[in-house]
C-alpha cells in the first residue's frame, strides 16, 4: 500500500454508536493501519483520549466510513504521527508494519500491531520502534460498524517486545494502551503463543466444534437449538465470531494449537473415562478444580487503598524495562501502572510500578533474587 499525504477533510458529527467524545488536551498524532473492527475501535479510543486520529485501509470505502462514523479525524497517512497501531489480516502484518515504520520514520513514532500471533512478526520486523502486541479483546461483530472506544478498557494487551525493540518504545506504548483503561502485560512472542493457544485459540475451536455437533444433530431433532439455555450459549458465543481471521491464525500458530487440541482430548478421554465408570469422587474432584479456578479468575483493581508502588533503580541499559515487565507477568503481578524516574545525575533512573497489595510481596522476592533492590511506597 503506497503511502500518501492525509487529507485534509474536517470531521463530520459523528453519526454511529462508535463515535466518541474527545479529551480537552490533545495527545498528538496518531495514525491506524487498517480499519475494520479491531483497527476501528483503537482509532475510536484513540480519539477519544484526545489524539489526532488519521487511518487508512486496504479497501478505501473501510477508511472512509471509519471517518463518518467519527473514528478518524482523517483519512490517508500522516508522516508528523507518533503512534501507529497496525491492525491488519496476518498475512499482510509484517508487510504493513514495514511500511508504517517508513511512513513515520521522520517523527519517530512507536509503531505495534493487533495481531494474534505474536511470533512470525517479531521475527520478520527488526526495528527498536516496533513493538509486537494483541489487544485480547474483540466482538461478534464484523467490521467498523462495530468499532467501540470502550472495546479495551479492563481488557488485557499482551505487549511482546523482541530483541531489538527500544525501552523507551516500550514504555511509550505501554502508557498509551494503559490511557485506554487496558491491563497492559509483557512477555516474550514464544510465550505469548504458546499461551494464547489455551485461553483463545483452542476455545475458539471448542466452541466452534460443540456449535457444529449441535447443528448437525438438530437436523435429526429439530428441536434440539430451541432448547439452548443461557450455559450453552455463553459457551459457544465465541464461535460466531468471523471464520477469516482464524484460518491465519491456525496456521501461524499451529503447533501450539495442536499441542493444545492434543492436551485438551486427553482431558476429555479422562472425564469419558470419569463419567462412564459413575466415578462419584473422581468427577467431584475434576469439577471442584474447574470451579476454584474460574472463580479465582484475575480481576482488576479500582481502589487506591488495594495498590501499592514499586520503585526499582535500573541503570541505563536497554532491555531493563521488558525485563522486569515480563518478571511481573512470570510472577503472575498485574501492573496497573508503569513510570521511569530519570535521576539527573549518573546512568540511573527509577522504574515505578503500581501492583496489587496482596501481589506485591512475591514481586519484590522475584526482583531482589534478580539482583535488583527494589522499594515500595504507598500511593498518595
Amino acid at each position: 500500500m503506497a503511502a500518501s499525504s492525509a487529507e485534509t477533510t474536517q470531521l463530520p458529527s459523528p453519526a454511529g454508536a462508535a463515535a466518541a467524545p474527545r479529551s480537552n488536551e490533545p495527545s498528538g498524532r496518531a495514525q491506524v493501519v487498517g480499519t475494520g473492527l479491531i483497527g476501528g475501535s483503537v482509532a475510536a479510543a484513540l480519539r477519544k483520549s484526545g489524539w489526532h486520529v488519521t487511518g487508512r485501509d486496504a479497501v478505501g470505502d473501510h477508511a472512509q466510513r471509519a471517518l463518518e462514523l467519527g473514528c478518524l479525524d482523517a483519512v490517508g497517512t500522516d508522516p508528523e504521527a507518533t503512534f501507529c497501531v497496525v491492525a491488519v489480516p496476518a498475512a499482510m502484518l509484517a508487510e504493513q508494519v514495514a511500511i508504517a515504520l517508513a511512513d513515520t520514520a521522520a517523527a519517530g513514532a512507536v509503531v505495534t500491531d493487533t495481531g494474534s500471533v505474536k511470533t512470525p512478526v517479531a521475527q520478520a520486523i527488526a526495528d527498536a520502534r516496533f513493538v509486537p502486541g494483541h489487544p485480547m479483546a474483540g466482538s461478534e461483530q464484523d467490521g467498523i460498524e462495530g468499532a467501540n472506544p470502550d472495546m479495551f478498557a479492563g481488557a488485557v494487551w499482551a505487549l511482546t517486545p523482541n530483541e531489538t525493540t527500544d525501552d523507551s518504545s516500550l514504555r511509550a506504548c505501554q502508557a498509551v494502551l494503559a490511557g485506554f483503561g487496558s491491563d497492559v502485560v509483557t512477555m516474550t512472542p514464544e510465550r505469548h503463543d504458546a499461551l494464547v493457544a489455551v485461553v483463545s485459540h483452542v476455545p475458539h475451536l471448542a466452541a466452534a466444534s460443540l456449535m457444529c455437533l449441535a447443528d448437525d444433530r438438530a437436523l435429526d431433532d429439530a428441536p434440539l437449538l430451541r432448547l439452548a439455555a443461557g450455559g450453552f450459549r455463553d459457551m459457544t458465543r465465541i464461535a460466531a465470531g468471523h471464520p477469516g481471521i482464524w484460518l491465519d491464525i491456525c496456521g501461524e500458530n499451529r503447533d501450539a494449537i495442536v499441542s493444545v487440541l492434543d492436551e485438551l482430548s486427553e482431558r476429555l478421554t479422562q472425564m469419558r473415562e470419569v463419567v462412564a465408570g459413575a466415578d462419584r469422587d473422581g468427577l467431584r474432584a475434576v469439577l471442584t478444580q474447574a470451579r476454584r479456578a474460574r472463580t479465582n479468575l484475575p480481576s482488576r483493581y479500582v481502589r487506591p487503598q488495594e495498590l501499592l508502588e514499586v520503585r526499582v533503580p535500573i541503570p541505563d541499559r536497554k532491555g531493563q524495562i521488558a525485563a522486569i515487565t515480563m518478571l511481573a507477568a512470570d510472577c503472575d503481578v498485574n501492573v496497573a501502572d508503569i513510570e521511569v524516574a530519570h535521576s539527573p545525575e549518573g546512568a540511573e533512573g527509577v522504574l515505578v510500578l503500581v501492583v496489587a497489595r496482596t501481589e506485591a510481596q512475591r514481586f519484590l522476592a522475584a526482583l531482589a533474587g534478580q539482583g535488583y533492590h527494589p522499594t515500595t511506597r504507598d500511593l498518595a
